[in-house]
């Protein structure tokens, strides 16, 4: 138990408090996370080696008595901040400022301890303070967090939102904690729950276990505890051994390629926060037929370039068993694979498929001025009509590509050079 005296904890407020009425708490993870970084060998493991706990912005929810919107607005409006009304009946708001998101709800039931037995887990039900440094633990969260144990505050809270079944794996993995026994027989006992959530919602939560290897054992069991199956309906025991695998083989090609190592832990995109390797676990997991694979993705509305990036890596990385490839059947593959070579690199060496037999591809994929892997035209489309007097067509198309794969095997090696080579074609 902390002593309320003596915990002022240190928040980065985005705003002045002395907007905030007396009456209000900060809630939830923010509450938790500033606890557990007094400790800072334990801030020090998380950042490390669960980059999902290093949050790009600062995240704060407070609850108040009344008038939570009111005062979101408010708030918004001083400081010129977006102001987004999340839930109108339930009277919840959000402020987003250029580093931060706040959001305001209204306290459900007569008092903050009514509000705090509401919730998921013990962890996440303590209430604090700004204005008295006051700590409100009813439920013994901060004596549930020295033992580093996840505790549910009741298996009737964890059905109100089932998605909570899931939170529980998640926040396991992002704290290092394990899970207490009662309350993980009553996920069990509810998994089939899991189904009512939305499929963006259960998403997030398997995004949040593929991004590094301190996950994979919590997905694992979330398996195991049938709380997947509904999503990866072809997913096996071996499966998702092979998770484990593939953490090994990023480590592995790390080692040996830093650079790779960086590129796989890049997101595929600003806006979508899946990185390589965590779209080459997702391969691990769904169907390895493309096209049954797709579909799996899209029914938990991973977006197109998340969906591209699996079904490449799944189709392209058996390529890397063959024992020689030619240049033009390098040329090829990397044209296919753009971006997507980190995650089909390693899911080939999680795949067994010896580091040594795809070395030369990992350094041309590395080398920016490698012809194989980054071709550099020698002329434009329109340059080779005016040239040969051409219409724009499919053949143009054709011929392109022959040029550059004409230029990869060393026939030609300027604009000259590949006219009369595309000549030559047309001729023959």
């Amino acid at each position: 138990m902390y002593d309320a005296n003596s915990s002022n904890l240190s928040f980065d407020y985005p705003f002045s408090l002395e907007l905030l009425p007396k009456t209000a708490y900060m809630v939830g993870g923010a509450v938790r996370d500033a606890i557990l970084c007094r400790d800072a060998k334990y801030e020090v493991s998380t950042r490390e080696k669960f980059r999902v706990s290093t949050r790009e912005y600062l995240d704060l929810d407070f609850v108040l008595p009344c008038d939570a919107v009111k005062v979101a607005r408010k708030i918004a409006k001083h400081y010129k901040a977006g102001f987004v009304l999340l839930d109108p009946q339930r009277q919840i708001a959000r402020v987003v400022f250029p580093e931060a998101t706040v959001d305001f709800a209204q306290q459900s039931g007569e008092s903050i301890e009514t509000d705090l037995h509401r919730r998921d887990f013990t962890v996440n039900a303590i209430a604090y303070n700004p204005h008295t440094q006051e700590i409100i633990d009813p439920l013994q969260g901060c004596a549930d967090l020295e033992r580093r144990m996840m505790k549910m505050i009741s298996p009737a809270n964890l059905q109100d939102d089932p998605l909570r079944l899931m939170r529980a794996y998640r926040q396991a993995a992002q704290l290092g904690f394990t899970i207490e026994t009662d309350t993980q027989t009553a996920i069990r006992s509810l998994a089939s729950h899991i189904t009512e959530v939305a499929a963006e919602r259960v998403r997030v939560e398997i995004n949040y276990l593929l991004l590094s290897s301190q996950g994979t054992p919590w997905i694992t069991r979330a398996w195991e505890d049938n709380l997947l199956a509904p999503f990866f309906k072809f997913a096996t025991s071996e499966s998702f051994a092979k998770l484990t695998a593939v953490d090994d083989s990023a480590v592995k090609l790390a080692e040996n390629w830093q650079q790779l190592g960086v590129k796989l832990q890049e997101y595929v995109r600003d806006t979508v926060k899946s990185t390589w390797l965590s779209i080459a676990k997702l391969a691990c997991l769904v169907n390895p037929d493309v096209e049954v694979a797709e579909i799996e993705l899209q029914k938990l509305t991973y977006s197109r370039a998340e969906i591209k990036g699996v079904t490449t890596a799944l189709k392209l990385f058996p390529q890397l068993k063959l024992s020689h490839m030619s240049l033009r059947e390098q040329y090829f593959f990397f044209q296919e694979a753009g971006f997507v070579f980190p995650a089909t690199a390693v899911l080939a060496v999680g795949h067994n498929i010896l580091v040594e037999a795809i070395a030369p591809l990992i350094d041309r994929y590395l080398n920016p001025d490698d012809l194989v892997s980054h071709p550099t035209p020698l002329l434009s489309g329109k340059e080779l009509i005016i040239a040969l007097g051409i219409p724009a067509s499919p053949l143009l198309g054709k011929l392109l590509m022959e040029i550059a794969v004409g230029q990869v095997e060393g026939k030609i090696s300027t604009p000259a050079e590949a006219i009369a080579f595309a000549r030559q074609l047309l001729e023959g």
